[in-house]
């Protein structure tokens, strides 16, 4: 089928077209909005039989105006063709009977049917995903109220199907600061971290092969922590 004039499909399934469209293939004289105007005089409410849009385009001169258009109903589209008693508005209600006829056939019933059901479908699984997300967050509720070590909450992660070593959550929280990097004050929360109640520190003087004494801090995830980096760790699994 030949489209004289562009069709849609609105939320609620109804076949709708641009009234500046239709405007211009009945060619009409008048303008636009004036033209317009009179046919809401046959009785076509707003938001029942057509919605305004407001839309912006260039001008010849560069720039840009800002000029109304209008979504109108299948219906209204055929009685505006019959009324301008002309060639232009019969061939446009015969385009729109045959538009109504093809869009009633079994085959368009079949398949508006079918597209409703993929997009259920699809508003399924991401109600799905949206769902598993907060039975993620749910389950990171349930942790220690005492302070874990790092690699308990390495295993903590990896039981919520996030598979990272001890190793590998020491450095992801060195890059990210919440521990300290430098050599003095290797993996210390930082004051962030410990202003968040994240962890709690415990220290001990060791002594090298060498001789030297220095401090050695061991961090220790607080129940709040615990929670914290769970969430955040899985949330940014479930973001990619």
């Amino acid at each position: 089928m030949n489209e004289l004039i562009p069709t849609s499909q609105n939320d609620s399934g109804e076949i709708t077209l641009s009234g500046r469209d239709l405007h211009e293939f009945l060619e009409v004289a008048s303008r636009y909005d004036k033209w317009f105007d009179r046919m809401t005089e046959y009785g076509f409410e707003e938001n029942i039989d057509y919605i305004a849009i407001g839309q912006k385009r260039p001008t010849a001169q560069g720039n840009m105006t800002f000029y109304t258009d209008h979504q109108i109903k299948l219906d209204m589209a055929k009685e505006i063709a019959m009324i301008q008693r002309s060639e232009k508005g019969k061939e446009a209600r015969q385009y729109f009977l045959q538009i109504e006829r093809f869009w009633s056939s079994p085959e368009m019933v079949i398949k508006r049917a079918m597209d409703f059901q993929q997009q259920k479908i699809v508003q399924l699984e991401a109600k799905v995903k949206a769902d598993e997300k907060k039975v993620f967050l749910a389950e990171a509720i349930q942790v220690s109220e005492n302070a874990v070590l790092i690699k308990d909450l390495a295993t903590i992660l990896s039981q919520r199907g996030l598979n990272m070593g001890q190793n590998r959550l020491f450095e992801v929280l060195r890059e990210e600061g919440y521990l300290l990097n430098s050599k003095a004050y290797w993996n210390k929360p930082s004051q962030r971290s410990m202003n968040m109640k994240l962890f709690e520190i415990q220290t001990r003087l060791h002594t090298s092969s060498d001789g030297t004494t220095y401090t050695k801090y061991t961090p220790k995830v607080t129940g709040k922590g615990q929670l914290y980096f769970i969430n955040k760790f899985l949330s940014e699994r479930l973001a990619i």
